[in-house]
């Protein structure tokens, strides 16, 4: 559910049902509570295709919930576009950065800016973690980075 505006960021995971939904949706909120929302145009995908056509992990959609951020998202996985049409690509982990990295050497007019959403961490917490086969805590932890990296992201392009 990408919103239209000027400046545009795609969050990206594995498999695009938990952390990457989680970043967009937090990215989401900030931007529409700070009042650019419509400055952005904003949208989450999957390095792979095992989730497709999904919503959100039930457990991140129950973390969003108690911290009142809503959450509506169908899982994608990145295409060529997205490499042409996106200024940032914020990925959570190594394998994610390496796989879009490959993806968009294939792209002739890549104009996108990939990099670790953890790198905008100030607590320095560089990769974000899969919380799939962990606990609700897990989920908690992800929703906690995406808020600081999200912050620190929008205060820099604001």
């Amino acid at each position: 559910m990408a919103a239209t505006g000027g400046t545009s960021v795609l969050f990206v995971c594995l498999g695009n049902i938990c952390r990457s939904p989680i970043a967009e949706a937090v990215f989401r909120k900030m931007a529409s509570d700070s009042g650019v929302l419509e400055k952005w145009r904003i949208d989450s995908a999957a390095t792979s295709t095992y989730e497709i056509g999904n919503p959100p992990d039930y457990r991140g959609q129950a973390c969003m919930r108690s911290h009142g951020v809503p959450m509506r998202h169908v899982a994608r996985q990145v295409t060529k576009d997205d490499f042409m049409s996106f200024e940032y690509i914020l990925c959570m982990d190594e394998s994610n950065l390496r796989d879009l990295k490959r993806k968009a050497n294939a792209v002739k007019s890549c104009k996108s800016k990939i990099e670790l959403l953890g790198s905008y961490d100030p607590q320095q917490q560089l990769i974000i973690n899969d919380p799939y086969y962990g606990s609700e805590q897990d989920f908690e932890e992800v929703y906690e980075q995406c808020v600081r990296c999200c912050k620190a992201f929008l205060e820099k392009n604001s």
